[in-house]
C-alpha cells in the first residue's frame, strides 16, 4: 500500500515537473523573442466605460477588462497592435472623428504609462522597445468605414501612426464587401471590391500600411492576394476547417498565404475557436496546429481579440495567459524556432517586407483620385470638390430647358 502511494506521488511529481519545464521553456523563449499580438480592443473599453477619459482610470488597477498592466507583464507581451475601432453605425456619420479619438487615446495611453508602453510604427521600433523591456504599442484601424472612402484620410491616419487597416468590419463600405456577405446576411454590393477598393490596396502598399483581411469575404481575400505587392495579415482570425465560421480562413487561402508570405494571427473568441460558446486552451492550440499543417509555422501569429469579445477560452481568461498557450505548443512538439516564428518573428518579417515595398515606391505619387460621388452620396455628405461635374450637369439641364422654352415660344408664335 505504502509503495503504491509512493509510486503515485512520484508519478504526480514527475508530471508536474514536466508541465513546469514546458512553461519555463515558454517563458524563456518569450524573453528572447517578442510576443506580438495582432489585436486588442482595450481602447474601445476605455471609450465605453470612461468616454476616453484616461484621468478617470488607472491601468495598473483596472479589473473589469481582459487587459491591464499587471496582466500584460505576466503575459510577457512584447508588442501589441491596439485596435482603433468604431462601430459600423458611425459610417456616413462621424466615423472619422470617432476613429481619430481612438487613435488619440492610444497615444495618450502610451504617454501616461511610459514605463510600460513605447509607441511604435516600424519593425525596428518593435525590436527597440523589446530591448528596453517595454511593450511596443502600434495602432490598427479596424474597419474601412473609418476612412469615409477617402484616400486622403487614409494617408492622414498613416501619418498619425496607424500601421494596419482592417479593410471592412461587419458592414459593407462603398468600395468593399464584408465577411457577412459569405453568410448571406448582407448582400454583395461590389462583387468583392470596386475599382476604388483596388486603389485603397495600392495606396496602402505605397504607404507601407499592413493590409488586414480579418473581416472580409473569401472573394476579397483572393482578390487582394492577387493585387497586393506586399504580404497581408489576418490580425485576428482562425482556421475555417477547425471551426467553419465565415470569419475564419479556409485552407486554400492558407496555402496562398504560405506562398505569398502572409500571416494568420489566431483569434481566441470561443465562437471562432469551436463554433460554440465554450472553448479551452487546447482548442485554440488546435488552430495553431492546423495552420502549421496546411501552411507552415511561418504563417502563424497571435491575435487574441481580448476586450473585443464576450467569451474567451478556459485557460486563456485574460492576457496574462499567453505563456500557457506557448507551453502547450511546446508540449505538442513545436520546436523552439517554430514557436519563436509564431511569437513575433513572422510578423516582423511581414512588416519588413511591407516596409521594403514602401521603399521601392518612394517615387510613386499619392493617388488623389476621389471615389465617384454617386458611390457615396447621402444626406450627411456634401459635394464640395465635385462641383465641376455638377456644374456641367446643371449647364446641360439649363440648356435643355432653354431649348424647350424656345421651341414652346416658337410654337405659340406660329
Amino acid at each position: 500500500m505504502l509503495s503504491s502511494c509512493l509510486a503515485l506521488w512520484i508519478s504526480c511529481c514527475a508530471i508536474t515537473l514536466a508541465e513546469d519545464s514546458f512553461l519555463t521553456r515558454a517563458q524563456d523563449l518569450m524573453k528572447e523573442t517578442p510576443l506580438i499580438d495582432g489585436h486588442n480592443d482595450l481602447p474601445w473599453q476605455l471609450r465605453k466605460s470612461f468616454n476616453n477619459q484616461l484621468n478617470k482610470v488607472d491601468l495598473n488597477t483596472l479589473d473589469t477588462t481582459h487587459t491591464n498592466i499587471p496582466k500584460i507583464r505576466k503575459g510577457q507581451i512584447g508588442a501589441q497592435f491596439w485596435a482603433a475601432y468604431v462601430p459600423c453605425d458611425t459610417q456616413y456619420k462621424d466615423a472619422v472623428r470617432q476613429t481619430l479619438e481612438q487613435i488619440d487615446v492610444i497615444h495618450r495611453m502610451c504617454s501616461k504609462y511610459p514605463d510600460t508602453f513605447q509607441f511604435a510604427t516600424s519593425s525596428k521600433d518593435i525590436e527597440d522597445a523589446f530591448r528596453s523591456k517595454k511593450v511596443a504599442s502600434l495602432i490598427g484601424v479596424e474597419g474601412g468605414h473609418s476612412i469615409d472612402s477617402s484616400l486622403g484620410t487614409l494617408r492622414v491616419m498613416y501619418h498619425l501612426g496607424v500601421r494596419y487597416m482592417t479593410l471592412t468590419h461587419s458592414c459593407n463600405t462603398p468600395w468593399m464587401d464584408n465577411w457577412r456577405v459569405d453568410t448571406g446576411a448582407d448582400p454583395s454590393e461590389h462583387n468583392g471590391l470596386s475599382v476604388f477598393g483596388e486603389k485603397v490596396i495600392a495606396e496602402m502598399n505605397r504607404l507601407g500600411m499592413l493590409i488586414d483581411l480579418a473581416h472580409v469575404p473569401v472573394k476579397v481575400m483572393n482578390r487582394v492576394l492577387d493585387i497586393s505587392k506586399a504580404p497581408v495579415i489576418f490580425s485576428h482570425s482562425s482556421a475555417y476547417t477547425v471551426c467553419p465560421h465565415k470569419r475564419n480562413v479556409p485552407d486554400d487561402v492558407l496555402d496562398r498565404l504560405n506562398k505569398t508570405g502572409g500571416i494568420v494571427m489566431v483569434n481566441f473568441y470561443n465562437d471562432y475557436v469551436t463554433c460554440s460558446t465554450t472553448a479551452n486552451l487546447s482548442d485554440v492550440a488546435d488552430h495553431f496546429d492546423h495552420i502549421k499543417k496546411v501552411g507552415s509555422a511561418g504563417i502563424i501569429g497571435f491575435g487574441g481579440d481580448y476586450d473585443g469579445v464576450p467569451r474567451v477560452p478556459e485557460g486563456l481568461e485574460d492576457v496574462s495567459k499567453y505563456p500557457d498557450l506557448v507551453a502547450e505548443l511546446l508540449r505538442r512538439g513545436w520546436t523552439d524556432e517554430e514557436v519563436k516564428a509564431a511569437l513575433g518573428n513572422n510578423l516582423l518579417r511581414v512588416m519588413r517586407e511591407v516596409e521594403k515595398v514602401r521603399d521601392t515606391m518612394l517615387t510613386t505619387s499619392p493617388d488623389d483620385s476621389p471615389i465617384p460621388y454617386d458611390d457615396v452620396k447621402n444626406p450627411c455628405r456634401t459635394s464640395y470638390g465635385y462641383t465641376v461635374s455638377g456644374a456641367v450637369r446643371s449647364l446641360s439641364t439649363l440648356t435643355l430647358l432653354l431649348v424647350t422654352a424656345f421651341q414652346a415660344v416658337m410654337t405659340l408664335t406660329d
